[in-house]
């Protein structure tokens, strides 16, 4: 495994709160030859768990944080921790990240919290030497120093154990050390914010103390405002339990006067039956009358319609009454009129017969003056004397032209046209009229 360019997980933790026996290395040289690999073994114990963000560097002797790394590589998670071949791991370090000097480092696991969990014996990097010293013992000697050594390790093994409770314990307290300092911190403004609200509601208390003292002295105004006021309810009441009684009183008399009441109504009832008996009868009795009421009601109908026929023939008759008697009076307003005619036109032959012989006998001393030698006289004289006159012709050619004429435009030309000068005169002035046709004759 290569370095990667990504930064591995750090914190600014102290060496007293890491654990450095989670993790243990093993096979570690006093001294490495620059220039080649550096292979690093480690082991997990059982109470430890690797995750994924778990790394191991290369830390100078003295160092205090993670932060003092020199180079890092990243750990392989093993695919199973139950397995004895996972718990022993390597990771390689290539020679071109290892430091250039011979100082003292050591390999540290950290884990992705940035806390360590293991670290390594001191080495350094540099080439052999002649002054390493080779000891040799014998193999009673080594035995016994390994034996001393294994009680060493278990020794180590045990304080490194009860190091790591004290460190747990230390850390605990610690923690409930800083829980305790924030409660009592937290304690101590609720302290403040107490005494501030005592303060407050001690102002409170003093106003409502103030407003309850005025309010006693007006309850007790009040109480002995109501004292003078039972008085006079109790004396009210003495009247009204006098009045009571009255009512009492009075009441047994309403009760009597109920029960005879009672009574009367008894016979009431009794009166009031034989009255809807009576009323049934009566309404019998006005059903049959509806029923003749309508047998009428239907009868004067028909009598209204045959009134309204008979009504209806005789405006018609009415009517043509009315046209037969305008006629009527048309007619006799013209028979009025040739009637008038007939008298003028009478009167006017009367006259003219009146005067005929003096016409006649100078109309022949005319004749015998202007014919003397005629003994007879002139035969023409006589037809030509005897000619009426003009307005006689007149009035003949008037009667003619109104037989030939409608009669609107008759009475029109009788009444208006002269017929002998063609002067017109209106309807209303007849006698004029006559006077100006008989001047005519004169």
């Amino acid at each position: 495994m290569e370095k990667t360019i990504d930064e591995p997980p750090t914190s600014a933790v102290l060496l007293e709160h890491c654990s450095f026996s989670q993790v243990v290395f093993s096979s570690v040289e006093k001294f490495y030859v620059p220039g080649g690999d550096v292979t690093c073994y480690y082991s997990f114990t059982q109470q430890f768990v690797p995750r994924r963000k778990d790394w191991i560097g290369i830390f100078k002797v003295g160092w205090k944080t993670t932060r003092e790394y020199y180079t890092f590589m990243w750990v392989a998670l093993p695919s199973d921790l139950n397995k004895e071949s996972t718990k022993q791991q390597e990771v390689q370090f290539k020679a071109y990240y290892l430091p250039k000097d011979d100082e003292h480092y050591q390999f540290c696991y950290v884990d992705q919290d940035g806390v360590v969990r293991g670290a390594s014996i001191p080495f350094q990097f540099r080439p052999e030497t002649e002054e390493d010293i080779v000891v040799v013992t014998t193999k009673g000697k080594v035995e016994e120093i390994e034996q001393h050594n294994e009680e060493l390790l278990q020794e180590n093994q045990e304080l490194k154990d009860s190091c790591a409770s004290l460190q747990k314990q230390n850390s605990d307290a610690q923690a409930e050390l800083q829980s305790k300092q924030e409660a009592l911190e937290a304690l101590q403004s609720i302290n403040k914010k107490l005494e501030q609200k005592m303060e407050e509601q001690k102002a409170c208390w003093e106003t409502e103390l103030l407003q309850l003292k005025e309010y006693n002295q007006k309850i007790s105004s009040e109480n002995e405002k109501m004292g003078l006021r039972v008085e006079q309810l109790q004396a009210q009441l003495s009247t009204q339990q006098k009045e009571m009684e009255e009512l009492v009183l009075r009441d047994q008399d309403k009760t009597e006067q109920l029960q005879r009441l009672k009574n009367e109504n008894s016979q009431l009832v009794l009166s009031l039956t034989e009255q809807k008996e009576q009323k049934m009868k009566l309404e019998q009795t006005v059903e049959n009358m509806k029923k003749k009421e309508t047998m009428a009601r239907k009868k004067q109908q028909e009598l209204k319609d045959e009134n309204f026929a008979l009504s209806r023939t005789l405006s018609d008759n009415k009517i043509v009454s009315d046209v037969l008697k305008r006629e009527k009076e048309k007619l006799e307003r013209e028979n009025d009129i040739l009637k008038k005619e007939n008298n003028r036109l009478v009167d006017y032959m009367g006259l003219h017969s009146d005067s005929s012989p003096d016409q006649t006998q100078s109309s022949d001393q005319g004749a015998g003056r202007q014919n003397p030698g005629l003994v007879y006289g002139n035969p023409y004289s006589g037809i030509q004397e005897s000619s009426p006159p003009p307005s006689l012709h007149a009035a003949v050619h008037a009667d003619k032209v109104r037989e030939q004429t409608p009669k609107k435009q008759q009475m029109q030309i009788s009444c208006l046209n002269c017929p002998v000068c063609g002067e017109v005169f209106p309807p209303t002035e007849e006698q004029v009229y006559e006077d100006h046709v008989f001047c005519h004759s004169l």
